[in-house]
């Protein structure tokens, strides 16, 4: 597990930008996915499936809770394909120890980003980031926490 925050802070136009590592990097996006809700709406005129109600989505270590999930396809490749999913509702996603928390939470599946936004905080350990916006690549493990950042840094000193 990758349990690396506050790598550093860059100021940005009145916001500042920390780096963190989110989960580690054994993220497998081809294990199967697990849904759970109280509803399924399926458009197929849009290419979407909406969750509602409690939404619980696990894929291996990865978990996502969350009053709503929107689910988009593509139909480019005739495959049907998922392309993004949308979670809104009091988001929470876990990973491992890792843990981020905000109001939305996107996820492009051709990219593997994650991107959360709305109150954002992300914990690991004894740590905590505060921002606006966390941006995670899930493959690597890589991301960033952006806006007024606000952090608590576990520093094992006192016990």
């Amino acid at each position: 597990m990758v349990c690396l925050i506050a790598l550093a802070v860059f100021p940005a136009a009145g916001a500042a930008q920390v780096a963190i590592g989110f989960g580690g990097v054994a993220y497998d996006p081809n294990q199967p996915v697990e849904v759970t809700a109280n509803s399924l709406t399926i458009d197929q005129t849009t290419g979407e499936a909406v969750f509602d109600g409690n939404v619980l989505v696990v894929q291996g270590d990865l978990r996502m809770a969350a009053g709503r999930v929107r689910v988009l396809y593509s139909d480019s490749t005739g495959r049907n394909e998922v392309q993004e999913v949308v979670a809104t509702g009091g988001v929470l996603v876990t990973r491992g120890a890792d843990a981020a928390e905000g109001g939305e939470a996107r996820y492009n599946v051709a990219t593997a980003v994650l991107t959360m936004r709305g109150d954002v905080l992300v914990t690991q350990g004894g740590t905590a980031v505060a921002g606006d916006q966390l941006v995670v690549n899930m493959r690597t493990g890589n991301g960033s926490v952006d806006g007024r950042v606000r952090t608590v840094l576990d520093t094992g000193g006192s016990e």
